[in-house]
């Protein structure tokens, strides 16, 4: 199955990106309202450059890049896409999206961004994809994901698409693409970087208001220096704390050896203050 394909932005020089880098470095570490203003725009274009001419009347399931259990960043941005979908599906007619979700089996420290092509398929093709077969039967699937850089989450994609014999059309939807590919992947790692180059640059975005976790700010606060993650945590929220070791947990980030020390840590940081309350 070849499926439709569509990104908002196609990049193809290596200092202009056609939206802000320090913007989606943000929204890369949680910045709820970048990745509202993204999901609104990736809405609109698709709308604008697909929808108004390609009438689809069956039923839209929308799926969010995968993930075990922190959503990534671009769950967030899946939400606001979600919401201005379906303005333009109400005010047009037709059925509000529904969500599913695509499982993923295994997790790992490496950061993807600073990968070749090579290597990112490596890395990842002993991970498996899972989703609900049945639910989906007679839809049409809106997988969405920030940036497609040499398309490895999509081929992987398309091969849980083979082995679960899904016969529904696919549109794949991206934020951005690479599409000059003379530039070297570890573009992306760019973009995630731009803006966030220590542990305490996090501070603005948690402490803006406009904060929600994903995978990658719990694996760049776990994999920090020691040194560096003790005073951070020192500046953090109860709640703040809480939340980071929980879904560390729910991630399986304890069996990383790597993470270990930094998580031993934060469970003997919240159990100290468990027992100085007592």
């Amino acid at each position: 199955m070849i499926p439709y394909t569509y990104s908002l932005h196609k990049i193809h020089h290596s200092n202009n990106f056609g939206f802000s880098a320090d913007d989606y470095s943000r929204f890369k570490f949680g910045d709820d309202r970048v990745a509202k203003k993204f999901g609104k725009d990736l809405a609109d274009g698709f709308i604008k450059g697909f929808l108004e001419d390609n009438q689809i009347s069956e039923q839209i399931v929308v799926i969010s890049s995968p993930y075990c259990f922190i959503p990534t960043a671009t769950f967030a941005m899946k939400n606001y896409f979600v919401y201005q979908l379906n303005h333009w599906l109400v005010e047009n007619g037709r059925m509000v999206v529904q969500e599913a979700k695509v499982h993923r089996t295994i997790t790992y420290k490496d950061d993807y961004g600073a990968l070749s092509a090579e290597d990112r398929i490596k890395l990842i093709g002993n991970d498996s994809f899972h989703i609900d077969k049945d639910f989906l039967r007679d839809k049409v699937l809106f997988f969405l994901d920030d940036i497609k850089i040499t398309g490895s989450h999509e081929k992987m994609i398309l091969k849980m698409v083979k082995e679960y014999e899904l016969k529904n059309d696919i549109y794949m939807l991206y934020f951005a693409e690479l599409a000059n590919h003379d530039i070297h992947p570890n573009i992306e790692n760019h973009l995630n970087y731009h803006k966030v180059r220590s542990v305490f640059d996090l501070d603005e975005i948690i402490k803006s208001g406009n904060f929600c976790f994903n995978t990658r700010i719990v694996k760049y606060i776990l994999n920090c220096d020691f040194n560096s993650f003790s005073i951070f945590l020192e500046r953090q929220t109860e709640d703040f704390i809480y939340n980071l070791y929980n879904l560390s947990l729910g991630n399986s980030y304890h069996t990383i050896d790597c993470y270990s020390g930094n998580l031993n840590f934060l469970k003997n940081y919240i159990n100290n203050k468990n027992y100085k309350l007592i």
